[in-house]
């Protein structure tokens, strides 16, 4: 009696290919880009509780960092909890009535939110945002009852990216104690030279706010001379970095300004009784 031959399925067949045969390649290329796929998908779901946990933590430390506080004196959530995170109704400049975690709050995300945001316009939209959030963070870092610095998150267009950042303010809400930016995209030797900390260390002591209540701090074109007059209120240019520089200045003032954090800082000046 004749042996049969047992019937190949199709990976069999497939597999029982020559390999040069172009069929076979083929299903080799697709049956691994299958398996890589699967690996990556798993990972990425595996590592974002871990990736949401690590950039959480970047943003305590770039925020005790502005306030000259050290992650390395500590444990970062032990520090972290001397602030008191409030939120901010731009509009009113006055601490939001709501029942949304000031800590989970995602600033960026609500930016996008027609019903969480506000649309800015031609004019208003010197920092090159598009919108802004209705609500904003404020991290204050108190001793008693006394508000020793206050933390502003800032952001806006430099040369090839938005720049996110924070600006830390002595409880005067006028002398900047710090400005890090913790995001950005801009050129590495020239609009990059805004995480240089030379360059950081010129804003300490800096002013804010003319006599007037005026938004005066801005990033100059070339070298600040200490003898010149409003020096207080200028910082040195990034060389060859203009538009970066620029980009700073605009966010600046926009975030300080009547749209931005301005309102409650004014608020806060006038409690001061300045």
């Amino acid at each position: 009696m004749a042996e049969t031959t047992p019937k190949k399925g199709l990976l069999g067949s497939l597999m029982s290919l020559p390999n040069d045969n172009p069929k076979k390649t083929l299903f080799i290329a697709v049956l691994l880009c299958l398996v890589c796929s699967i690996l990556v998908s798993t990972a990425a779901v595996s590592l974002k509780p871990i990736q949401t946990s690590n950039k959480k933590d970047d943003i305590k430390r770039n925020i005790l960092a502005v306030t000259g506080l050290s992650d390395s004196d500590g444990n970062i959530d032990e520090l972290f909890s001397q602030f008191d995170v409030r939120l901010i109704d731009l509009s009113e400049g006055k601490y939001a009535e709501t029942d949304i975690d000031p800590v989970s709050y995602d600033q960026r995300k609500a930016s996008s939110d027609p019903q969480m945001s506000v649309r800015l316009s031609s004019e208003q939209n010197i920092a090159g945002i598009g919108s802004r959030a209705k609500l904003a963070p404020v991290y204050l870092l108190t001793e008693g009852d006394t508000i020793k610095q206050v933390v502003l998150p800032v952001h806006g267009y430099g040369l090839w990216s938005t720049l996110y950042g924070f600006l830390s303010l002595d409880g005067d809400f006028n002398t900047i104690r710090g400005l890090r930016f913790y995001e950005h995209a801009e050129t590495p030797g020239l609009g990059g030279e805004v995480d240089n900390p030379k360059w950081r260390a010129q804003w300490e002591g800096k002013k804010v706010f003319d006599e007037t209540g005026n938004v005066e701090i801005r990033v100059i074109r070339g070298h600040v001379d200490t003898n010149t007059k409003n020096a207080e209120y200028k910082v040195d240019g990034l060389s060859g970095a203009t538009l970066t520089s620029n980009g700073v200045t605009n966010l600046l003032q926009y975030w300080l300004g009547d749209h931005g954090f301005g309102p409650y800082l004014k608020n806060m000046r006038s409690e001061l009784g300045k």
